[in-house]
C-alpha cells in the first residue's frame, strides 16, 4: 500500500436512516475492504440480477486492485453491523472540471447502494442517504486535496434523477463514455464549507 493509502486509512461514524421508522443509526465509512467486495458478489449482486439493475456487472474487486496499486484511485464502503451498505471508487488526479477546465475535480468512477437500499427494490428501503452519504464524502475528498469541491461523474440512467435532485450541474450525453449523462458540482463557497 502506498504512502498516500496509508495516510487515508478512513474509519469515520456516519449517519444512516433507517426506512422502517426514519431512526438514525450509526455505521461506519471505511476503507473498502474484502468483506465488502465479498458481499457485493453473494449479498448485492443476486438481487441487483433479479431486479435488472444496472451496476450488477461492476467489478469491485478490480476497483479495490486499482485503488491499492494506484495511488490516484480510492475505494470507500458504509458499513452497518458489518454489512456493506454503499460503496464507493473515486479518482483524484486525472480529471477537470467541465465548467473550469483548468481546475482539477474528484471523479466518481462508481457509487453504488446496497440493493435493499434503493426504493425502486424495496419498500422502504433498509437504510436512505447511503448515496448521499457517499457523495458528500467524495466531496470533502475533494476539498482535502484542494480542489475545492470540485466533483464529477457519468451516471446510469437509473441515476439521474438521484444527481438532479441533488443539484449537480448536468451537462448533457457523453458520447466519449457511451452517451452517459456528466453531471458536475461546481467549486464550494466559502459559506458552503
Amino acid at each position: 500500500m502506498s504512502t498516500l493509502q496509508e495516510s487515508l486509512a478512513v474509519q469515520q461514524p456516519v449517519q444512516l436512516i433507517r426506512g422502517q421508522d426514519n431512526r438514525i443509526v450509526e455505521a461506519l465509512l471505511v476503507d473498502l475492504a474484502q468483506s465488502h467486495l465479498d458481499a457485493f458478489d453473494t449479498l448485492w449482486r443476486p438481487l441487483l440480477q433479479r431486479f435488472e439493475a444496472e451496476d450488477k456487472f461492476w467489478d469491485w474487486v478490480v476497483k479495490k486492485r486499482i485503488s491499492l496499486s494506484s495511488d490516484n484511485f480510492e475505494s470507500y464502503a458504509i458499513e452497518y453491523k458489518g454489512v456493506a451498505q454503499g460503496l464507493l471508487a473515486i479518482e483524484t488526479q486525472w480529471h477537470r472540471s467541465w465548467v473550469t477546465p483548468r481546475q482539477q475535480l474528484v471523479y466518481v468512477e462508481a457509487i453504488a447502494s446496497a440493493p435493499w437500499n434503493r426504493t425502486r427494490i424495496q419498500q422502504p428501503p433498509t437504510f436512505r442517504g447511503v448515496g448521499t452519504l457517499l457523495l458528500n464524502f467524495a466531496r470533502r475528498r475533494s476539498l482535502q486535496l484542494g480542489y475545492g469541491g470540485r466533483l464529477g461523474l457519468h451516471s446510469l440512467d437509473s441515476a439521474q434523477s438521484f444527481y438532479d435532485a441533488k443539484n449537480m450541474m448536468e451537462f448533457g450525453p457523453d458520447p466519449e463514455k457511451d452517451g452517459l449523462v456528466y453531471f458536475e458540482y461546481s467549486q464550494l463557497r466559502e459559506s458552503d464549507r
